[in-house]
């Protein structure tokens, strides 16, 4: 039996019309430097989102499901693009602005992208790349910086303004099919080539009514999200969409990402949601607590990306600023945990929950594997790599415009669950807690040792700002813990028996002690804000670090 229901398919374009008429009021302010911050209205943004779709049709060619790539910062123009392009059924492709070159020009060429639309202050990191882009036939030029380097390039150069400027406000919109393309984000490639996410107009529909949830971030019109996570990391965690459909007000700190100006836009605009990965919150937190401002409008804050540690959470808390952790990743779209308490809870028995990575809403079905391939009870204890599926989770990565789509083994399992990588536990209610990516795990004298633990302990001092701890062969145990720690500023010096006894004293078994530690200027990151490990054990193995053993 067939149902009587409509079948209408689920698209960005219906996100479009959505958030320009019944939404129309709600703003995206981009921060821009000077007094006043640059100011657009939903309905504004889809007027120029239509025209903008004329403009890549009529004059650039875009006729069909071509890539069409950015290269921006978090912007009103970066929110044009992410509506117009996929709702002329065309796919966005965000490029991650600080891989490294030669990774970028690989993403390009293995998307086949057409177009790129790039901020001008990001042209110094685009133009000497364009000779290695054969397949780049347009470039768009949005915003203020310097052109003179795009004389002589071969292809054809836009200015943004000039060409949306007298296009038509209206569109033929295509009905699409909900499963085409619609946007792709590439993972950041800590090993091997960077992997293709492709994500299908229904998987983002389905993202966003979920972004939105009161489960989830559950957000209004009447909210104003800071949204500092970049719009190339994996779609700034669903909020374009997102807010477009439910005219929640969008702050975007286009290039001014530093902790002094995210400060003072916090204090002046006013914003009552924030997300972003931890060291973001950490940086802002060093700027407060040295240059006092008032955050206190910004009552609910996403952090995800990376483990936040308790004593983050702790601080803000004193702030009046509560940070809920998520947990996701590219191939996630990218919710898949948020960290909201059970009801009825006080705060001091809330405090369990916060510190996991939260709860699956309806839509991820998770599981743990054991290392035999067993599945593990969800009972708070049984570790084993989590894997989950769900209608916005990647079943595949793009193989090349001329290939299949792929689905290594260590990827995806036979029956088609996505291995996510990372290590942990479930309770019986649904609440995960992961304990380290399976990568990084200490395998020392047949036990594991959670990195991401003695992390979250190291960082609770009062001297550490931050802590990396990474896996180092050991001819007795096998492996064995190296502590990196970075000190805060004005600490008057390390002493790493007093960190290993503050170890102790904070829950850590005796056996799982670090005996190696080394002092560094700063944790290495990845282009999204990632501890990036490899680096740290490069670095021991070269013997580039000065390592003390207790």
């Amino acid at each position: 039996m067939l149902s009587t229901m409509q079948d209408v398919p689920l698209t960005v374009t219906r996100i479009l019309h959505h958030g320009m008429t019944i939404h129309g009021k709600s703003q995206v302010t981009t921060w821009t430097g000077e007094p006043e911050p640059h100011r657009r209205t939903f309905a504004e943004i889809g007027t120029r989102a239509t025209r903008l779709a004329n403009a890549l049709r009529d004059e650039l060619g875009i006729d069909g499901d071509q890539r069409v790539a950015t290269l921006m910062w978090n912007n009103a123009e970066h929110v044009e693009a992410y509506l117009a392009i996929p709702s002329m059924g065309a796919v966005l492709h965000t490029l991650n602005l600080r891989l490294p070159p030669e990774q970028l020009a690989w993403i390009v060429n293995h998307a086949d992208d057409k177009v790129v639309i790039v901020n001008g202050s990001l042209l110094p990191l685009l133009v000497p790349l364009l000779p290695h882009l054969p397949s780049i036939e347009h470039v768009v030029v949005a915003g203020p910086g310097d052109r003179s380097a795009l004389a002589g390039i071969t292809p054809r150069v836009h200015e943004y303004e000039e060409l949306i400027a007298g296009r038509s406000t209206t569109f033929d919109w295509p009905e699409l099919d909900e499963r085409q393309a619609a946007a792709m984000c590439y993972t950041s490639g800590t090993t091997g080539d960077p992997k293709g996410v492709v994500y299908s107009h229904r998987s983002i529909y389905l993202h966003s009514m979920q972004v939105n949830m009161t489960e989830s971030m559950g957000l209004t019109d009447k909210d104003t999200t800071l949204v500092v996570v970049p719009q190339f990391h994996v779609n700034a965690w669903g909020l374009p969409h997102a807010t477009f459909m439910s005219g929640v007000n969008m702050l975007m700190p286009d290039r001014f990402l530093q902790p002094a100006p995210l400060a003072d836009m916090i204090e002046r605009e006013r914003p009552t949601h924030a997300a972003a990965v931890p060291t973001i919150w950490q940086g802002l937190l060093a700027e407060v607590t040295a240059n006092p401002r008032d955050l206190t409008s910004m009552a609910n804050v996403t952090i995800g990306g990376a483990a936040c540690p308790p004593s983050l959470m702790e601080a803000y808390d004193k702030l009046g600023v509560r940070l809920c952790h998520a947990w996701g990743m590219t191939e996630t779209s990218p919710l898949g945990t948020m960290a909201h308490p059970p009801a009825g809870l006080s705060d001091e028995e809330q405090w369990p929950y916060r510190v996991t990575q939260g709860r699956f809403p309806a839509g991820v079905e998770a599981r743990l594997v054991g290392p035999g391939g067993e599945h593990l009870p969800w009972d708070g204890e049984s570790a084993g790599e989590l894997e989950v599926r769900g209608p916005w989770i990647a079943a595949a990565y793009y193989g090349g415009s001329d290939g299949e789509h792929l689905r290594p083994e260590d990827k995806f399992s036979e029956d088609g669950w996505l291995k996510t990588g990372d290590v942990g536990v479930i309770s019986a209610d649904g609440f995960l807690t992961l304990t380290d990516r399976a990568k990084d795990v200490i395998k020392s004298g047949g036990e594991w040792i959670s990195s991401v633990e003695l992390e979250n302990a190291l960082m609770a001092h009062p001297d550490v700002a931050e802590a990396a701890v990474v896996a180092v062969p050991d001819e007795k145990w096998g492996e064995r813990p190296l502590a990196t720690v970075v000190l805060k500023e004005g600490a008057a010096g390390v002493d790493y028996e007093a960190l290993k006894a503050f170890l102790a004293e904070s829950g850590i078994a005796k056996w799982q002690l670090p005996e190696r530690w080394s002092v560094i200027p700063a944790v290495p990151k990845t282009s999204v804000g990632k501890f990036d490990k490899k680096v740290i054990r490069k670095q021991y193995a070269e013997g580039e670090l000065d390592v003390t053993q207790l």
